[in-house]
């Protein structure tokens, strides 16, 4: 047989193979029947990143048709995304360091969203003891699953999800996951024209509460150095507590929170001696 007559099985191999992967990108493109789970593996006990309203038409991610197992399909995400890396992945210009994988919360063993690699655009939002809160604005692959499981929704990673504008096809993006159960309410906050609430020291000595506030520096050239370096201002531009970071071990990045909104986490607690309150903070995040 001449090397010709292999032309005509190859050019039929190839078709079958486009028809095949045409197939497939049309079925994920079909709107989705019900609220799912978008997963960070082809696995039901795997992580969700996010979930995809019902009527959405996920964006289908061809790469990913070939090693994606029956029963499953790629899709693809916009982003950006909420991630977390130790402090020790972060380098001395605090970039994440190629490799380190980006968590779906500041636990070692969450789930895990992808893999930092050089050249990805990442932006510090928050500091969580030895975990770095980040916004990852990058593309990447989710997977569904399509194998038919009725009411099948398993519980996400992060917060529950924020909803998509109605008849949107993005993907809707997971809300930001609180640093722990607290009670409700968040002090420092007030009506327009109004003086932030005051804080309860009787019980907040043992009970870690949400704090909100314009993190602002308390050093100034020429005057007695303050109590702590920091403080937490309310509505009207007043303070109403210290900051205590000691707590923090990623202090080199406090400056880059300085005359922004932030949300505070922590134990508020007398200053000895005076009639200030300072917050033992445990995470700090941008508002």
């Amino acid at each position: 047989m001449k090397n010709n007559d292999f032309r005509p099985v190859m050019r039929t191999s190839r078709v079958i193979a486009a028809l095949g992967l045409s197939a497939v990108v049309a079925a994920v493109a079909a709107p989705l029947k019900e609220t799912t789970a978008v997963h960070t593996r082809p696995d039901r006990a795997s992580a969700a990143i996010t979930y995809l309203k019902a009527g959405t038409e996920p964006t289908p991610a061809p790469d990913g048709v070939a090693t994606t197992p029956a029963g499953w399909m790629a899709v693809e995400l916009p982003g950006p995304f909420e991630g977390y890396v130790e402090n020790k992945d972060l380098s001395k210009s605090l970039d994440v360091k190629p490799g380190t994988p980006i968590r779906l919360a500041p636990k070692a063993d969450a789930g895990v969203l992808v893999t930092a690699e050089k050249g990805d655009k990442v932006e510090i939002t928050g500091l969580r003891g030895r975990w770095t809160q980040i916004s990852l604005e990058k593309k990447i692959i989710g997977y569904v699953n399509i194998g038919g499981v009725p009411g099948y929704a398993p519980p996400i990673a992060t917060a529950p999800a924020t909803s998509a504008p109605s008849g949107s096809s993005a993907p809707m993006q997971p809300a930001p996951m609180a640093a722990a159960p607290v009670t409700p309410g968040v002090y420092g906050v007030a009506a327009p024209g109004q003086a932030a609430p005051t804080v309860n020291l009787n019980d907040a000595n043992s009970l870690p509460r949400q704090f909100a506030g314009r993190f602002v520096s308390t050093r100034r050239p020429f005057t007695p150095r303050r109590p702590y370096d920091y403080a937490l201002n309310d509505d009207a531009g007043k303070r109403y507590a210290y900051l205590d970071i000691s707590k923090l071990l990623q202090t080199d990045q406090i400056d880059k929170y300085v005359g922004h909104s932030v949300v505070v986490f922590g134990t508020a607690k007398p200053v000895p001696n005076s009639k200030e309150m300072v917050i033992q903070v445990e995470t700090l995040q941008l508002k």
